[in-house]
């Protein structure tokens, strides 16, 4: 049986980068109950090393015991490393820069000594902890030999999971799937691919690397992340089940729910147009898709929106047919004789025009009442 993909959530770090967001204690506590209560394989829950307050927060989550793998993330520094040893985690994250432009022009140093650098900061966090993720930053734009390099020595450490990250996110799903299969299927260790959402590909990109061989995929609450942030949990979930028919241990029911908990916690409004999470994804307008939802709604649904803790919902814009307001009017238990569902549909379409928008069932009912 094919192993299933494992879902390394890192809404608590990497989605704590997004600009102007900053979770609290309680927040961070919250967030994490709820993950680890849906099913999520992993959490990254920050870096100790900016602080004795974040180290607090990190140590606190940890107290918690929940029945998930806590890692924290960590340059590849030995007192990066200490910090998290210090709040009792289960595993680290250890990134080392992977591309010439970031070696020679970040760390201003070469190969050598990065490959030197790694085998002490994983020798010795084998003494400490018993989970390694080895972080290859910036490895879209690295030499692929090299990371082969990495990989070879990753193995002889004894690293768990190696992650390929897409930092800048200017891969694309082809580049992905055909440049990567090779590196998957060498590797003895399990690999993860971290992708961002620069030109709008972090989920393809992550579905392709999951095709490629790629057995774990870091995913965010809602993207949340750097820049333009990550691949989106909600997505990936549902698109691995939907799309790729694999199995997903996540309590998918549950995605809408921890969605409003993080975009609150992180004072971002959730765009309505969001797949999966926005208020829009779920909501009918156009009559020829209505009507066709009435007779089956695979007609015009993937997936019921149940399965993911939504509702089925329509509007009422410019298009609305007499047939659509009987089908509203029936729903709720209501008279649908001619006469009345002509005058309502008259009414509708004049509100219609006057608000220049669709209406909203409510608000058709609400003329309804009004009449």
């Amino acid at each position: 049986m094919e192993q299933r993909v494992l879902l390394c959530d890192t809404t608590l770090r990497d989605g704590e980068q997004a600009p102007g967001v900053s979770f609290n204690g309680p927040e961070k506590e919250m967030i994490a109950r709820a993950l680890a209560d849906a099913g999520i394989d992993e959490l990254e829950v920050g870096v100790p090393a900016m602080g004795s307050v974040e180290a607090k927060k990190i140590s606190q989550l940890v107290a918690l015991n929940l029945p998930v793998r806590l890692i924290t993330w960590n340059r590849v520094v030995q007192a990066d490393l200490l910090a998290s040893y210090r709040t009792g985690v289960e595993g680290v994250a250890i990134s080392l820069p992977t591309s010439e432009q970031q070696i020679k022009h970040k760390l201003r140093k070469d190969r050598g000594w990065l490959l030197e650098q790694m085998g002490q900061c994983v020798s010795e966090a084998k003494k400490e902890v018993g989970y390694i993720v080895l972080g290859l930053e910036d490895a879209s734009r690295a030499d692929l030999d090299f990371l082969q390099e990495i990989i070879v020595e990753a193995e002889k450490l004894g690293v768990d999971r190696i992650r390929f990250a897409d930092t800048l996110g200017v891969m694309e799903p082809l580049n992905v799937f055909f440049n990567l299969q090779d590196l998957a299927r060498s590797s003895k260790i399990p690999l993860e691919f971290h992708a961002h959402n620069d030109l709008g590909m972090a989920t393809a990109n992550s579905l392709a690397a999951v095709q490629a061989g790629f057995k774990a995929v870091s995913v965010t609450v809602g993207g949340l992340g750097e820049r333009a942030g990550n691949s989106a949990l909600e997505e990936v979930a549902v698109a691995l089940k939907y799309s790729l028919k694999q199995e997903v241990k996540l309590d998918l029911k549950r995605l809408n729910a921890i969605a409003l908990m993080v975009s609150s916690a992180a004072g971002r409004v959730v765009p309505r147009a969001k797949p999966i999470i926005g208020a829009d994804v779920f909501t009918h307008t156009s009559s020829i898709h209505i009507d066709g939802i009435q007779k089956d709604f695979a007609n015009y649904q993937t997936f019921p929106p149940e399965s993911v803790g939504r509702k089925h919902s329509t509007s009422f814009g410019k298009q609305t047919k007499f047939k659509n307001v009987v089908w509203l009017l029936k729903s709720r238990g209501m008279a649908h004789d001619q006469e009345t569902v002509n005058q309502l549909l008259n009414k509708t379409l004049d509100k219609i025009d006057q608000l220049d928008r669709p209406l909203e069932e409510e608000e058709i009912l609400g003329i309804v009442l009004s009449s």
